[in-house]
């Protein structure tokens, strides 16, 4: 039945009164079905969103540029003068723009489509999650899916999802500066309001998009979506505008400035025309004047933007099927310009499965073969399997020990993974004892009575058991930090008895310990006492004194294989990586030097160091050191500010609440998609969906191919162009001089505007997208990072641009010399021919141009075959050519004529010369010029 929305105020009910208006038993929570039905009937748990524009829409939206208005004005001044004249026949050269006018707005259409798809698909990859009851268990959804009366879960680090009523509060402080303004948490507790309150005071309630800072609890859901009170919020505020990117700022400065520049030269070769030609008619005036408006459309890359969010959204795609989620399209920008990566070491640079790799006891040491939560591997003294004896006794006290004083529990899962429940410390002598094959035993024999938990100013736990082996005489079993636990000791355990705990041996006791620390392993020590039966099992940790000292084990959380080749890749592309970690500082370097992070020896700084330096210190310490340890996140803020003040790009991993401000900081935020909290990934601007370093790099690869990409495909877009304006500009100042005349000697045009026209829908937008998804350059990760202020388009590129239309505007004139009588190379074709000839180089010149285009130092030849998306585009832009010359209506449409296969063989030679004018160019760059920062 539907439930009677919206509640009286849930903070002046009982959480009882709630869940019965809800109809939920906060206990079990709402079933599935249940849950599915009320999804259906209330929505999702999202806010509203502006409603989508219509297809029709967005096609018109095509029409709304400028230059695509002009074009439209200039159909409409040809109807008039194909009317005034008589209106003879078709009127061709208004229904052929008409028609290229409507299929280039046709492929923005499509590609904006594309683009749009490929963002929602990679915001369906972000969506938080939230933990609810239902049907009686824990279950993690997406929290779209929460519904009015789930039981929502809270714990440390989670983001509110829903409005609800807690039912159960543990210390639970929730940050709700983003809704009410406080600036520090606020603890709330379950106690039922008086009177209505404000919502700053409403102690009781929990409120969507606040975040747990600490504790966890229990509540009712009241409220989801545009019903919360963050909704009402989000109902009231305007449309945001899109963040504009340093890309997309340069990409519409290009706009203005070549807007600018070209209806200059339009204004400049309109006057030109009618200056030197023999003006007889209307028609006449329209040629001209459809002449510069198409040359104006020609020489702005209007696909531009939608190529441009095209391919970033496909790249952003690839990212994500690599575990790289990234948030904002955006940061891509900023990855690609990563100089340093700060990077957590457990779980990211290390497999996140504590492995007891040894344990060290009075009579000597046992190493423990094997890796990770898997049972599989031997104890070994030296190179042979442990024997019977003193050590074999004592190893099995330690490790028995160890597992019992834990709550910890490794099992397999249905596809047969060994997980684990509980401390991953705990779980590691688990697993080394069942090598040793004793866990059966031991369970058998000792039954759990007491327990004196873990805190961190104790730095251990003890447990007290029963021996079943002794009638249940009472075993106190502590597990705890070496030095700490050697405080309490009196005894130390040597094969089956506890001898005097002498000088001498706690001596040699801090001795191995030291070792197994400098061999960057984590060591706990177990020790024991057995009770008097008049002892109280529950006094606690006044129990803890006169221990029998069992041994110590030497725990590592083995690095990712993957990793040290990830990292040299880093380094090999410039790329600092600077270890932050709160584990030991002899722990981090041991690491550190294992994966190549720092030289053994290199310094260490500790958080207490940091302490102790001002800023300008400080800014001197982040240069030089690569490793951090025993810092706190207030350090991680302080480092990653002082990396940026250097001139640094910072990328910063980070799981924890206390990392969501240094990750908000960094120039890219990184957070732990497995082990990261919800308020950190909601901090990030990409997510790590493996916790995997090696992901990051490949993100950083990703993100340098995309900018190359983009490199790629402006260099194409605007030395094509530029080959057009050059051609018209160049040929009608010189129409004379190459014999561009007709019959009765009048200058005429070397392009005609439907021609211009033509060549922009057929080299534009194809190629150019298929360039913006052209495999990465063998070389993208061995150069160095793209610093901040470089240009995209820099100087080195506009020189290329400018080079290459003019040797494409070159050809293209010198084909008309050659083939039109008069002029520098008398000829002897027709007008129609030789301007034929002349648009047909100008195509294949701007096709060749894609191949050259793609690198701005390297041969055209090379990986020549490796984008097949490149080719093709090429060929049907080949092909649609050979149509527009060979067709008779399409010669009627574009004024074109056929051409013999002689007149075919010159136009592709003479459309070649941009190809060797650039082998020529990038062979002096790679000579004789210092190599560009991108392609």
């Amino acid at each position: 039945m539907p439930l009677d929305l919206p509640l009286p105020d849930p903070s002046l009910l009982l959480p009882d009164a709630v869940a019965q208006r809800l109809e939920v038993d906060a206990g079990q929570g709402l079933t599935a079905a249940e849950a599915a039905r009320r999804l259906a009937e209330h929505g999702p748990n999202s806010f509203a969103t502006v409603p989508p524009v219509p297809a029709w829409r967005r096609l018109l939206a095509q029409f709304e540029d400028p230059l695509v208005g002009l074009l439209l004005v200039a159909v409409l001044v040809t109807l008039a003068a194909w009317w005034l004249e008589g209106h003879h026949g078709w009127p061709v050269d208004a229904l052929v723009i008409i028609v290229i006018v409507a299929l280039n707005a046709l492929m923005g259409f499509v590609q904006e489509a594309r683009s749009e798809r490929a963002a929602a698909a990679l915001a369906r990859l972000a969506v938080a999650n939230a933990t609810v009851l239902r049907d009686g268990v824990a279950s993690t959804i997406s929290s779209t899916d929460l519904v009015p009366g789930d039981v929502l879960l809270l714990a440390e680090g989670d983001r509110v999802a829903a409005d609800a009523r807690l039912v159960e509060a543990n210390t639970l402080l929730i940050q709700q500066a983003s809704l009410t303004g406080e600036s520090e948490a606020v603890l709330k507790d379950t106690e039922l309001l008086a009177a209505p309150a404000d919502l700053a005071d409403r102690l009781n309630m929990v409120f969507k998009g606040t975040a747990v800072v600490q504790g966890n609890g229990r509540a009712i859901v009241t409220a989801t979506g545009m019903q919360t009170e963050m909704g009402g919020i989000a109902h009231l505020l305007a449309v945001t505008p899109d963040e504009v990117t340093p890309l997309q700022e340069e990409e519409r400065a290009i706009g203005r400035m070549l807007g600018r520049a070209v209806l200059l030269i339009a204004v400049v070769v309109i006057a030109a025309v009618l200056w030197v030609s023999d003006i007889r008619s209307i028609a006449d005036v329209v040629a001209v004047l459809l002449l510069g408006v198409s040359l104006a459309v020609a020489a702005v890359p209007e696909g531009l933007p939608a190529i441009l969010s095209l391919v970033l959204a496909l790249g952003v795609q690839r990212m994500a099927r690599k575990r790289a989620i990234v948030k904002k399209i955006s940061s891509v920008e900023t990855l690609g310009s990563a100089s340093v990566i700060c990077t957590d070491k457990t779980g990211t640079l290390t497999r996140s499965e504590m492995t007891v790799q040894c344990i060290v006891t009075a009579s000597g040491r046992a190493d423990v073969e094997g890796v990770g939560y898997q049972p599989e591997g031997r104890l070994l003294q030296g190179a042979q399997p442990l024997p019977p004896g003193d050590l074999f006794d004592e190893v099995l006290v330690v490790l028995g020990g160890g597992s019992t004083a834990g709550n910890a529990d490794v099992r397999q899962d249905d596809g047969g993974q060994w997980v684990v429940q509980g401390d991953p410390t705990e779980a590691a002598f688990l697993v080394a004892e069942r090598k040793l094959g004793t866990d059966v035993r031991r369970k058998q024999r000792f039954v759990r009575a007491a327990e004196i938990p873990f805190s961190s100013e104790r730095k251990r736990m003890s447990v007290v058991v029963r021996d079943q082996a002794h009638a249940g005489a009472p075993v106190l079993i502590c597990k705890g930090a070496p030095d700490v636990l050697l405080e309490h000791c009196t005894q130390v355990r040597v094969g089956r008895t506890a001898v005097a705990l002498t000088d001498a041996l706690r001596a040699r006791i801090v001795d191995d310990l030291h070792g197994l620390s400098d061999a960057a392993l984590r060591t706990l020590a177990v020790a024991y006492r057995p009770l008097a039966e008049g002892e109280d099992a529950q006094a606690g940790a006044a129990l803890e004194h006169d221990l029998v000292y069992a041994g110590s084990v030497g725990i590592i959380d083995p690095p990712r294989t993957e990793v040290r080749p990830a990292i040299a890749e880093a380094q090999r592309a410039g790329i600092r990586i600077v270890m932050i970690t709160g584990d030991h500082p002899r722990t981090a370097a041991r690491i550190a030097v294992d994966l190549g992070i720092q030289a053994a020896g290199a310094p260490v700084l500790t958080g207490q160091a940091l302490d102790a330096m001002d800023d300008p210190a400080l800014a001197v310490a982040v240069r030089t050191t690569a490793v951090f340890a025993r810092v706190a996140p207030v350090h991680k803020l302080r480092i990653v500010d002082a990396l940026q003040a250097g001139g640094a790009v910072v990328a910063m991993t980070g799981d924890g609440v206390n990392d969501a401000p240094a990750l908000k900081s960094a120039d890219i935020g990184i957070a732990m998609g497995i082990t990261g909290t919800e308020v950190t990934k909601e901090a990030g601007k990409m997510i790590l969906a493996d916790d995997n370093f090696a992901t990051i790099v490949a993100a950083v690869r990703e993100g340098r191919g995309i900018l190359e990409n983009i490199r790629k495909f402006l260099r194409y877009l605007l030395s094509s162009n530029m080959g057009e304006v050059l051609t018209v500009f160049l040929g009608v100042l010189g129409a004379r001089a190459l014999g561009l005349t007709d019959g009765s000697g009048a200058a005429v045009l070397p392009l005609l505007a439907t021609q211009i026209l033509w060549i922009n829908l057929v080299t534009d937008s194809s190629p150019a997208l298929a360039m913006g998804v052209d495999p990465q350059s063998d070389d993208v990760m061995a150069r160095a990072p793209r610093r901040p202020e470089d240009r995209v388009i820099d100087a080195r590129m506009w020189r290329t641009v400018l080079l290459t239309g003019l040797v494409m505007a070159v050809s293209a004139l010198a084909t008309l010399d050659l083939l039109l009588p008069g002029g520098w190379l008398a000829g002897d074709q027709s007008l129609d021919v030789a301007r034929t000839s002349a648009f047909t180089v100008l195509v294949f010149a701007q096709l060749f141009n894609a191949f050259t285009a793609r690198s701005d130092i390297h041969s055209a030849v090379r990986g020549l075959w490796r984008n097949h998306w490149l080719w093709a585009a090429v060929l049907l832009g080949a092909l649609m050519q050979v149509a527009v010359v060979e067709v008779g209506w399409l010669n009627r449409a574009f004024s074109t004529a056929p051409l013999t296969v002689g007149q075919w063989g010159l136009c592709l030679g003479m459309a070649s010369a941009v190809v060797w004018a650039s082998e020529l160019h990038k062979w002096a760059m790679r000579h004789f010029s210092r190599p560009p920062p991108g392609v």
